[in-house]
């Protein structure tokens, strides 16, 4: 629009009495667009801001929230969130549409920390500025997982198993992961595939630190009888679990604090093997190539506020990144904070990660 305004000011300006009478009005157009394209980036009008993220996410996380907060504070921005599956599938989603040419996503959320290396190796994001990101100094240190500066972390939380207390006596529970390939739950566990899930892959990764490699493959092969199912991501696994498929699935320590708090019950109960849990931390960047970068910044900030956080635990049930934030009062009983955390190195994981689901493929199908 800019550039038709000049243009024809110019055709104007040698035509005598009719460029005196327009010429003031171009400039007054001129001198309206000069102030709208200066002013602050909340008053810039209808601009869509696409986040990428998986599925929880929309259907019963923080996503409205977040986009009703955030359009709050940017008038005339439009966040649209797009999600297509797990959050191994909306990396891979996105992976997909930048190499076939490019991708509507300007910001990617809900990475786990155990699939960034395979992002950052097909370049997936740009490098963020601390400078436009000034809640991520309420962030702990223990939690910046991505040395590199692509991939600021918003959530936490720890893969557990979850069993049904209706089915099984917390008596005869499993207490080990070795426990999960006796007989007597052959069928009964629901398990997630690493590949496509984030839940899914974080616990693969737990069986590695356990047995180590190549032991973790014989774990598998003795665990395989005893999993009813392998699902593509986490919503389709506990939507199995919760229709009384199986009594046994891998998901979340803060599940007891959802079905106390959603479902009035104490009915799922939380599995910490020998005290362990495998600690995700989920993240959130900038997609390559995006032409909204200072809106992408300025929407990981907002998602970093004590504002945002404090949404995270009731809706997503993961503990918030920022320090400042407050959880339920409920969650110091029914959140489950692992004695004995489990984590692999990003750098192992980037090392070995196509070797080990090659392994864990042939495993499960023997």
């Amino acid at each position: 629009m800019l550039s038709f305004s000049l243009h024809r000011s110019r055709d104007l300006a040698g035509s005598g009495r009719l460029a005196g009478a327009v010429l003031p009005a171009l400039v007054s157009a001129v001198v309206t667009l000069v102030l709208v394209f200066s002013t602050p980036l909340a008053a810039s009008a209808q601009q869509k801001l696409y986040v990428y993220t998986y599925d929880s996410f929309v259907s019963w996380g923080p996503a409205s929230d977040f986009e009703a907060g955030f359009e709050a504070l940017y008038p005339g921005v439009d966040v649209v969130f797009v999600a297509p599956g797990d959050a191994g599938e909306a990396v891979a989603r996105v992976i997909q549409e930048l190499e076939a040419g490019g991708t509507d996503a300007d910001v990617l959320l809900g990475i786990a920390d155990t699939q960034v290396p395979k992002a950052l190796a097909r370049g997936l994001f740009e490098p963020y500025d601390p400078a436009l990101i000034p809640n991520l100094a309420n962030v702990p240190g223990e939690l910046i997982f991505d040395e590199t500066g692509h991939v600021v972390p918003f959530d936490h939380g720890y893969i557990t198993l979850v069993y049904d207390s209706e089915r099984i006596d917390p008596s005869e529970a499993p207490k080990t992961l070795e426990d999960l390939t006796d007989p007597k739950w052959r069928g009964q566990i629901i398990m997630m595939d690493p590949r496509t899930s984030s839940p899914g892959h974080a616990f693969l990764m737990w069986t590695i630190a356990k047995y180590g490699d190549p032991g973790f493959v014989e774990y598998w092969e003795r665990l395989s009888p005893n999993l009813l199912t392998i699902t593509g991501g986490w919503t389709e696994a506990y939507n199995y679990f919760l229709e009384g498929e199986a009594p046994i699935v891998v998901s979340y320590s803060t599940d007891t604090a959802y079905s106390v708090t959603v479902e009035g019950t104490d009915r799922q109960r939380v599995l910490t093997p020998e005290g362990e849990g495998y600690r995700q931390i989920e993240g959130m960047g900038i997609v390559r190539g995006t032409d909204q970068r200072e809106l992408a910044h300025a929407f990981i900030n907002y998602v970093l506020s004590v504002e945002a956080q404090e949404k995270i635990p009731p809706t997503n049930w993961m503990f918030p990144a920022n320090r400042n934030a407050a959880v339920p009062e409920n969650w110091e009983i029914y959140a489950v904070i692992p004695e004995r955390p489990v984590y692999l190195a990003p750098e192992e994981i980037e090392a070995n990660e196509a070797r080990w689901l090659r392994l864990w493929a042939t495993a499960i199908s023997r």
